[in-house]
């Protein structure tokens, strides 16, 4: 199975990177392949809601940075994980940029490839995982019809349990 991680955290020892380095090894373990784009190092404009993707573009977004690599990537994944810290109870601004750019590409539907998404959240407290668990469900799992994959989450320094269980996600695909 081809994946396609989209890591939105600008730690690259951080606890969302040890959720992401526990999923990948386990997966490419497991026969899978793993494509990562850290895109808090990437070149990602915010929509710009011009709808020329939904006219004159026929699909294809108007602006020309690195979201275009990761519009390629999504043609032919089968699943998507979705990673990042949370602030202000939402996933980070790079991660939350990437995925409304997601408009010219997975409007009004996602490829047939897509099949899967998880989620791996990182934060200080319990209870900051609202807003990302919301978007989760509703354009991930219920408007784009994907199969939940699993939504992990780490509280303050990431557990061994929670590693584990992503390890045992990644395995079991």
């Amino acid at each position: 199975m081809k994946i396609t991680v989209l890591n939105g955290s600008p730690r690259p020892q951080g606890n969302t990177a040890k959720m992401v380095s526990a999923f990948r090894t386990a997966a490419e373990e497991a026969g899978h392949r793993v494509v990562q784009f850290d895109v808090c190092r990437m070149n990602i404009k915010g929509c710009l809601a011009c709808e020329y993707c939904h006219g004159k573009g026929n699909g294809e977004c108007i602006q020309k940075d690195d979201m275009h690599t990761i519009y390629a990537d999504l043609m032919d994944t089968e699943m998507l994980v979705l990673a990042a810290p949370i602030y202000y109870h939402g996933i980070s601004g790079q991660l939350k940029c990437a995925i409304d750019r997601f408009y010219s590409a997975l409007y009004p539907k996602a490829p047939e490839s897509l099949k899967y998404v998880s989620m791996f959240l990182a934060s200080g407290d319990e209870d900051q995982y609202t807003g990302a668990r919301f978007s989760f469900d509703g354009d991930f799992l219920g408007y784009l019809g994907l199969e939940d994959k699993g939504f992990f989450t780490s509280a303050g320094e990431v557990k061994d349990e929670t590693l584990d269980e992503i390890r045992k996600m990644a395995k079991s695909l």
